[in-house]
Order: C-alpha cells, then structure tokens, then sequence
C-alpha cells in the first residue's frame, strides 16, 4: 500500500507508543523459583515439561530437543521453548506476521510445529493470533504480540538494545501490506547472506518516521529552510524529493563481510502506486519490491514512465 513521503508535519507518533528498545543482551543466570519481581531466563528443571494445559501429546524430534525454559515477568511465570521465544522476538520485530510465512521461515516449512507453538503462546496470552478479511473472497491469519508478550519479550532481554519491538495491530486495513515487510525482508536478508554479510536490525515506518519527525519539530522556525531541512534528512541517511522526505517501509541494517555496517531501504510497491510516488521512492534510492503478481505491470510503469529502477519480486 503507498504511503506518502512528508515534509515536516509531526505523523504517526500515535504509532510508536508501544515501541521500546532493549537496553542490553546479557547472559541470562539461574534464578530461584522465589526470587521476587521480575527476573531474567532461567533453565527449566530437568524433567518438567509445559505442564497438563499446554502439552502436546506427540512431540516431534525437534520438540523433544528443544525443553522449555522459565522467564519470569513479575509473579508470572512462563515456560517458553526457544522456538516458541524466536517466534516472539520475530513477531515482536514486524509488529504483525502471517502464519503462513512464520511457518516458512522460522519452522523451515512445518506449519504443525508453527501452530503447536502459537497455539501455546495464545494459551499464555503472550501472542494473539486472528484471522481477517482482506477483500470480499480472502482472508489472512496474522499473529501479533499481546502487551503481556512485548512485556516478556522486554524482560527476557533477547534483542539488541536499539531493536524496536512492537505489539498490537495498529491500521487492520493495511494488515495485508504489513504482514508481507516480513516475507520481503526475508527476501532482502538471503540476499544479504549469499554476499556473506549478517543483518543485524530492522526499522519500520513506524520508527523511523518518529525519529525523522522529532528532528524536524526541533528545527522550529527553520523547518522550512532547505539546507537545514537537508542536513536532518541526511543525518537519518534519508533523501530530499521534490522538496519531501520519503520514508521507506522497512530499513535492514546490516555487516558486511569486512564487519562494515550498511543499510538498505525497501519499498513493497502495489498496483495502488502512483507514477509520480514510484518515482520518488526509486529517487530516493529505495528497492523496490513487488508482489508477484502485480510486479510485471508495475514494470510496465516503470518503463512507460522512463524511471530508472528495477522491481523485485517478493
């Protein structure tokens, strides 16, 4: 879905309420079942399982390697695999992921085990898991965060300290768009990875037009001078376009082989863009991407058009 690039105008701000940052990644130590307020991972006592409601009769291979751990978030206590946690900090990341595409890469394609775990984490209330409506003939399973889950996710202490993590829908109508920055960021990330680099944090709209946003609100008076309204735009490695900033849907910072950092901005194009809104983002320096079928006519755009950019297919 498009979303317009802006000039100064304060947006979104609603949008980022729930976004936090991890302050540290430390290693997580044993802690004693009595052990008041809230507490780091602990490991989970040798032969106890999910207990009675949250126990699945047949256990996979994978499953039977992988026993749940305790992460304690006041007097709470939750047992999480670490399959179960990967799927938080994934879904913690991009705010909403569909189910299909959770199964494909964090399960290696097994929906069973994928449905086993969401079906745990729903028991806990950590994660809520819908299905919507996205036109008169097509629905879409999404998962999100609950706030108890973004609160683990906080305690549990498994991110970067500067990885954003969210939780809730906030725009149902745009779920569908939403849900697909994570199949294209598994397409940009293997990319990353077939020329030996690492991805190392993702941004979204939603944060960095928060920081974009509060930069420009300070300029005060100056917020219409070009050269200042530039210097903002270049300190979050931005671009000015016919006189607005445009923002992309998702940012993937990433290491390179000699551990340099770089980043690299993405746009999921659909066949609601405009000519001129392709041609900013493609001036902006953005990839843009496509869903399959739509990207040969945004092509056709393109070419017609006379932009120099090419379209990806998500």
């Amino acid at each position: 879905m498009s979303r317009d690039a802006f000039s100064h105008d304060p947006q979104d701000a609603g949008d980022l309420r729930d976004a936090s940052t991890r302050r540290s990644v430390r290693q997580h130590r044993p802690v004693p079942s009595n052990t008041e307020g809230a507490r780091n991972q602990v490991p989970e006592a040798p032969g106890r399982g999910d207990g009675p409601e949250t126990r699945d009769q047949h256990s996979s291979p994978e499953e039977r390697g992988d026993s749940p751990r305790a992460y304690y978030v006041r007097d709470r206590a939750y047992l999480l695999r670490n399959s179960e946690m990967h799927s938080l900090k994934e879904i913690g990341k991009f705010r909403v992921i569909a189910a299909t595409d959770l199964a494909k890469y964090a399960y290696g394609g097994s929906r069973e085990r994928m449905d086993k775990d969401i079906r745990r984490l729903t028991r806990q209330s950590l994660v809520t898991d819908k299905t919507i409506e996205i036109s008169q003939k097509k629905t879409i399973r999404v998962v999100t965060l609950t706030k108890a889950g973004h609160r683990l996710l906080k305690k549990a202490n498994q991110l970067p300290d500067d990885q954003p993590t969210y939780h809730g829908l906030v725009k149902p109508r745009e779920v569908k768009h939403d849900a697909d920055l994570y199949r294209l960021y598994q397409k940009e990330a293997a990319r990353i990875g077939r020329a030996g680099g690492r991805p190392v944090r993702v941004l979204l709209d939603f944060e960095l037009k928060r920081n974009l946003n509060r930069d420009l609100a300070l300029l005060g008076p100056g917020k219409d001078d070009p050269d200042r309204k530039r210097e903002v735009a270049e300190k979050h490695h931005l671009k000015i376009v016919n006189g607005k900033i445009p923002v992309p849907d998702l940012r993937v910072e990433y290491e390179t082989p000699e551990l340099e950092l770089r980043r690299v901005d993405l746009e999921l194009a659909t066949r609601d863009y405009r000519p001129r809104a392709m041609a900013e983002k493609a001036s902006a320096g953005f990839s843009l991407y496509g869903r399959s079928e739509e990207a040969s006519r945004l092509r056709r755009v393109l070419d017609e058009r006379e932009i120099t950019a090419r379209i990806l297919t998500l």
